[in-house]
């Protein structure tokens, strides 16, 4: 490799960062936007756990449509069609608020989450090929820590804005206007930064060969990691969605929301500090390994935290998110490897099972409102054993 060609990626990759971190803030908005609308619709579990049905919804119809158009346009093109339509859903959230109707915010989540999808489906594969195939984990990680650094930054902002605009004039949806316009102008300046970016470009699908859409889902580690990144993905977000509740009601530390929510900082927090480990420690030790362990450890946490109580029980829920640092770009980047020509239509694949992030949240919240939301983090606790699984055999690439 160049001198030249290597300034080239580096600076490919800085540019790309900046987008793993815009999706991290947006997306960690949505944990805040659930209590903030749950308490101003005056909405049961069920209803404001619609917030994460439809915006990861989303990754689901638009996910496959997604890897064709970038697998037709390049990953540069499609990162500026991704900027674009995620900056139309931020401006929606204007009338939402102005007309103070639920079904809009909703509507505006889904065309934000389209947008993303298509910037999911065309930066995690241009960061895995952008370099040495061996430390693609190791270098998607990375790249992801920028993301979790906006997940981290967004409870801060967010609980900021909203809960203390909540305490001066009671329930009311309109002081979501200002972050998400906020979001839309950024997007839309980075839109323009990306339009005349010159990136180096990396090898693509010949468009003359015709591949289908589900043809990756032959290779069992792929459709097996499409599983992984489906109740990965859906853990997560069912965890992040009611922790500020769970602090709240379940630990017995009686907080206010807005402390509450606060606490929601240290959970992603905790992502982003292992990310930037991760992506250390896996040069030196086997992806399979440590993603396996991090989902143990993930799982017997949850379980500590459900037998205690006050701090403890806090504390063990919130270090979940230190295990979940590494395993979306690891259980990524194990799933595409081998795929070749294929390697979008996978990475499409791959996004469309981020919809686990709208239907296992849902699920969670209805076991909350008829057992209890102590009872509900049993199912987290299934899907990170799953994952334990995956590390182990299921993202072991076939031969055969």
């Amino acid at each position: 490799m160049t001198h030249q060609n290597s300034a080239n990626i580096r600076f490919a990759l800085v540019c790309l960062t900046s987008l793993f971190f815009m999706w991290g803030f947006i997306t960690c908005l949505n944990d805040l936007l659930i209590p903030y609308l749950k308490g101003a619709f005056n909405l049961n579990y069920t209803q404001a756990m619609l917030i994460q049905f439809c915006f990861f919804g989303a990754y689901f119809i638009a996910s496959l449509p997604a890897g064709w158009l970038v697998g037709r346009i390049g990953f540069k093109s499609g990162i500026v069609v991704g900027l674009s339509i995620a900056c139309i859903g931020c401006l929606l959230f204007l009338p939402a608020a102005a007309l103070n109707i639920y079904a809009i915010f909703l509507l505006a989540l889904f065309v934000l989450a389209t947008g993303i999808t298509v910037l999911q489906v065309s930066a995690n594969p241009y960061v895995t090929a952008l370099g040495d195939p061996k430390t693609a984990s190791s270098r998607l990680t990375l790249t992801q820590a920028f993301n979790s650094l906006g997940t981290t930054l967004a409870p801060l902002f967010g609980s900021w804005l909203l809960f203390s605009e909540l305490e001066h004039t009671g329930a009311s949806a309109d002081a979501v206007r200002t972050p998400y316009l906020l979001l839309a102008v950024t997007l839309a300046f980075l839109a323009l930064i990306f339009m005349f970016l010159k990136l180096p470009s990396i090898i693509q699908q010949n468009k003359d060969i015709k591949v289908s859409l589900f043809a990756p889902m032959a290779h069992k580690h792929l459709s097996l990691g499409m599983l992984g990144i489906f109740v990965y993905v859906g853990a997560e977000v069912a965890i992040g969605s009611l922790i500020v509740n769970y602090i709240q009601e379940a630990s017995g530390l009686n907080l206010t929301e807005k402390e509450a929510a606060s606490y929601l900082t240290y959970y992603w927090g905790g992502a982003m500090v292992g990310r930037f480990v991760g992506a250390f420690v896996m040069q030196k030790l086997s992806a399979h390994t440590v993603l396996c362990f991090n989902a143990a450890m993930a799982s017997l946490l949850i379980m500590v935290s459900l037998l205690t109580q006050g701090q403890l029980a806090m504390w063990s829920l919130l270090a979940v998110g230190l295990c979940n640092s590494i395993m979306f770009p690891t259980i990524f980047s194990l799933a595409l490897q081998d795929l070749k020509e294929q390697t979008s239509q996978g990475s499409g694949l791959l996004c469309l099972a981020i919809v686990g992030g709208a239907i296992i949240p849902l699920f969670q919240g209805y076991i909350a409102d008829t057992v209890s939301l102590t009872v509900s983090f049993v199912l987290p606790i299934s899907c990170y054993l799953y994952i334990a699984y995956y590390g182990v055999f299921g993202s072991r690439v076939s031969h055969e």
